[in-house]
C-alpha cells in the first residue's frame, strides 16, 4: 500500500512496522504537512469479527486517553475496506532496542523511565483501561528522550472480565503476570507486574524468566522466583530492587495496588527516603492441618492409656494436711489465671477491632463502617486533582491495624479538584504557553497547525476552552497554531538539486521519498516531472513537497554490493537506502527465502554518480551501513 493516499488525506510513505493484526506506515498528513503513523488492519482480517473488534477496541481505548506519555490518537476511519487509525508519529527507538544496544541501563535512568510508564498507566487505569501487553517493544523512546506507551490493541475496559478466543495468549509471555499466564482476566496489578518485569530487564539486561517454550516461561511466572537483581547488577540500589520485586509478587494483593503508588515508591527510592517505603508482605508457612490433628489424637490416646493403667494410691495420712493446702493454693492459682486470661481475652478480642479498609469508600459509608467497628472516624478534607468529591483517599492507621474500641481513625477525604481560571494563551508561542500552563497542572495539546499570513509562525491563534474558563489539574487545553505561510514554487522542469535549493530558500523541504518515472529523453533526466502540492498553493512554513523525477535508465549511476543476511528459518525482508544530498532514499526492496544465499549481490542505482552511504534494514530493523561509490 506504499504511496497510497488514505481518505484523500494521508499519503503512506513507508512501512515502519508489522504486527500480527496490523501494518504500520509513516505517512504525511497532506493538510498539515506533518508526519503521522497510520495503523492499517491487515486486509485478510477485514471480515474477521474478532480482529475487527480488537482493532476497534484499540481505537476506543486510545480515544479515551490524552497523555504526554501515551501515543495519542489523531483520527479513525475507513477507506474502502481498509480500517485505519492515525496516531502521532514518534521518531526514535523502542525500549527493547535501547536495552539491546546498551546491555543494561543505569538504575536512575531505568527508574525514571519506569515512572513515566507508570504515569501513562495511571491515566489509562483512571479511564477504566487495562493495557495487558506492557513490554519494552511497546515503549517508544523519542529522539528527544520522551517516553511513550503504545499499542492498546489488546487493552480491555477494567470492568470487562470476558476473555475472547486468543486473548489469554496475546502479548509476550516473558512479560505476563501469573494470572494472565494461568488464563485469568488481567487487572490493574497485572499491568504493574509487567512493569516490574520491564524494570528488571532494564536493570539487568535480561528478562527474569526464560525457557525453550512459552509454556515453560509461563510456569516460571506462576511458580519460580527471579534471580536476585544484584547477581547481574551489583550497582543497583537495594531500594529500587525492592520496588521491582514487590511489583513482581505472584499474588496480586501483595503487589502495589496502583501505578501512582508504585511511582511514589520509586521516587522515594531515588531520593533515599527508604524509611517511608512499604515492606514486602510474605505469607507465613502453613503446617498441614492433618498432621496436627493426627499428633493431637495420638497424644490423647497415649495419655488416656497411662491414666488407665496407673494404680491409684491414697496419700499417707500424716501428709493429708499438706495436700489440702496444696489443693487450695492450686485452686486459687487457677482462678487467678482464669481472671487474668479473661481480662486479656476481653482486652484483645472483645474490646479490640482491626481497622477496616476505608480507601475508595464514599465518606458516609466509611463513617458508618467505622462506627459499626466501634471506632471514632475523624474526617480531614483536601483537594485532589482526579478523585471525585466525597471519596476516602487515605486513612490512618493502615488496614488491619488493631485498635481498642473507641479509638479514633483519621480519614482523608477528597474535595475534588481545586478550580482555577484558565489564562489567555492566544498570541503566545507554544513553549511560552507550556511554561504558563505547566505549573497549573494543565497539558497543552496542539490540535493543528494552519496556514496564516496574519499571525507569525508558532504563535497560538485559538485556544479551547477559552480564557477565564474554570479548570482543574489534569485538564487539557487544545490550541490551533499558526504555521506561517508561503507559496509552493513551480518546480517542473528544474533539476532535482536546484528544486531542493529553491524549496529551502522558501522555508520548505523536499520529501525524501522521491518517486521516479522512466523516459528515453536524455534532456529530461533528473528533472522534476510532477509535484504535490501544486505550484502557488499556500502552505505552512516547514512543510514538505513531494516530487516525481524523470530518469533515463541508461544514465543512472550504479554499483553492486554484497549483502550479509542473517541466518533465518523464515523469509527475510531487505530494504536498502542511500544517504546523499537528498537525504535517505530507499533504492532497493526485496525478500530472500530461508534457503537463499546469505551473501547475495544486489545493484544500487541513483540519478547521479558520487559517494553515498548505504544503510541496510532486515525486517524493517536497521542492521548496518557502509560507504559506496556509484559510477
Amino acid at each position: 500500500m506504499s504511496e497510497k493516499i488514505l481518505a484523500d488525506r494521508y499519503r503512506l510513505v513507508e512501512q515502519i512496522g508489522v504486527g500480527g493484526m496490523a501494518i504500520v506506515y509513516r505517512a504525511i498528513d497532506q493538510r498539515t504537512g506533518h508526519n503521522v503513523a497510520v495503523k492499517v488492519l491487515r486486509p485478510e482480517f477485514n471480515q474477521d469479527a474478532e480482529f475487527v473488534s480488537r482493532f476497534q477496541r484499540e481505537a476506543e481505548a486510545a480515544s479515551k486517553m490524552t497523555h504526554h506519555n501515551i501515543v495519542n490518537l489523531l483520527d479513525v476511519g475507513m477507506d474502502g475496506e481498509n480500517r485505519y487509525l492515525v496516531m502521532e508519529y514518534v521518531q526514535g527507538k523502542t525500549l527493547k532496542e535501547l536495552i539491546k544496544e546498551k546491555g543494561r541501563l543505569t538504575p536512575v535512568v531505568a527508574a525514571q523511565i519506569t515512572i513515566r510508564i507508570l504515569s501513562a498507566l495511571q491515566h489509562a487505569h483512571q479511564n477504566g483501561i487495562i493495557h495487558r501487553d506492557i513490554k519494552p517493544q511497546n515503549i517508544l523512546v523519542h529522539a528527544d528522550g520522551h517516553i511513550k506507551v503504545a499499542d492498546f490493541g489488546i487493552a480491555r475496559m477494567a470492568n470487562s472480565s470476558t476473555l475472547t478466543r486468543g486473548d489469554s495468549v496475546m502479548g509476550s509471555v516473558h512479560y505476563f503476570s501469573p494470572e494472565q499466564a494461568s488464563g485469568q482476566a488481567a487487572n490493574v496489578t497485572s499491568d504493574l507486574y509487567s512493569v516490574g518485569v520491564v524494570l528488571y530487564e532494564m536493570l539487568t539486561g535480561r528478562v527474569p524468566f526464560d525457557g525453550d517454550s512459552p509454556v515453560a516461561v509461563a510456569m516460571q511466572h506462576l511458580h519460580a522466583r527471579p534471580t536476585p537483581i544484584e547477581n547481574f547488577a551489583p550497582e543497583s540500589p537495594a531500594a529500587i530492587n525492592h520496588v521491582c520485586l514487590m511489583a513482581m509478587e505472584k499474588k496480586p494483593q501483595y503487589r502495589y495496588q496502583s501505578a501512582r503508588e508504585m511511582a511514589t515508591e520509586l521516587r522515594m527510592a531515588l531520593e533515599g527516603r527508604t524509611e517511608q517505603m512499604q515492606p514486602r508482605l510474605v505469607e507465613k508457612p502453613i503446617v498441614p492441618g492433618v498432621q496436627q490433628g493426627a499428633a493431637g489424637v495420638q497424644g490423647k490416646t497415649e495419655l488416656g492409656a497411662a491414666r488407665y493403667n496407673t494404680v491409684r494410691r491414697r496419700p499417707v495420712k500424716k501428709h493429708q494436711g499438706l495436700w489440702i493446702l496444696f489443693s487450695l493454693f492450686m485452686t486459687a492459682l487457677v482462678c487467678y489465671g482464669l481472671y487474668v486470661g479473661g481480662a486479656i481475652i476481653y482486652e484483645n478480642v472483645v474490646n479490640s477491632t482491626p481497622v477496616p479498609d476505608f480507601v475508595g469508600m464514599e465518606v458516609t459509608v466509611a463513617q458508618r463502617t467505622a462506627q459499626r467497628a466501634g471506632l471514632n472516624p475523624q474526617i480531614v478534607e483536601i483537594n485532589h486533582p482526579t478523585i471525585s468529591s466525597g471519596t476516602v483517599i487515605l486513612q490512618a492507621p493502615e488496614v488491619d491495624t488493631t485498635l481498642r474500641k473507641g479509638d479514633s481513625v483519621v480519614l482523608t477525604v477528597s474535595k475534588g479538584p481545586a478550580t482555577q481560571q484558565l489564562p489567555s494563551i492566544e498570541g503566545m508561542s507554544t513553549q511560552d504557553a507550556i511554561n504558563t500552563l505547566q505549573p497549573m497542572g494543565i497539558t497543552l495539546m496542539v490540535l493543528e497547525r494552519v496556514v496564516s499570513s496574519e499571525v507569525q509562525a508558532d504563535l497560538i491563534i485559538k485556544q479551547t476552552p477559552e480564557a477565564n474558563t474554570p479548570c482543574k489539574v489534569g485538564d487539557i487545553v487544545q490550541v490551533t497554531v499558526s504555521g506561517g505561510m508561503t507559496y509552493v514554487p513551480n518546480l517542473l522542469g528544474n533539476p532535482l538539486s536546484a528544486a531542493q535549493e529553491r524549496l529551502g530558500s522558501l522555508g520548505l523541504s523536499m520529501n525524501a521519498s522521491v518517486t521516479y518515472v522512466d523516459t528515453t529523453e536524455a534532456a529530461l533526466h533528473n528533472t522534476i516531472a510532477s509535484q504535490t502540492p501544486a505550484a502557488e498553493t499556500p502552505v505552512i512554513l516547514g512543510g514538505q513537497v513531494a516530487v516525481t523525477v524523470y530518469r533515463v535508465p541508461e544514465l543512472m549511476a550504479g554499483a553492486k554490493v554484497i549483502l550479509d543476511l542473517p541466518q533465518s528459518d523464515s523469509l527475510t525482508s531487505v530494504r536498502i537506502t542511500l544517504n546523499g544530498g537528498m537525504g535517505e532514499v530507499t533504492v532497493f526492496q526485496g525478500e530472500f527465502p530461508a534457503n537463499a544465499s546469505r551473501h547475495p549481490e544486489v545493484e544500487l542505482k541513483a540519478q547521479e554518480a558520487g559517494d553515498y552511504t548505504y544503510r541496510v534494514y532486515f525486517n524493517e530493523k536497521f542492521a548496518y551501513q557502509h560507504q559506496v561509490t556509484l559510477k
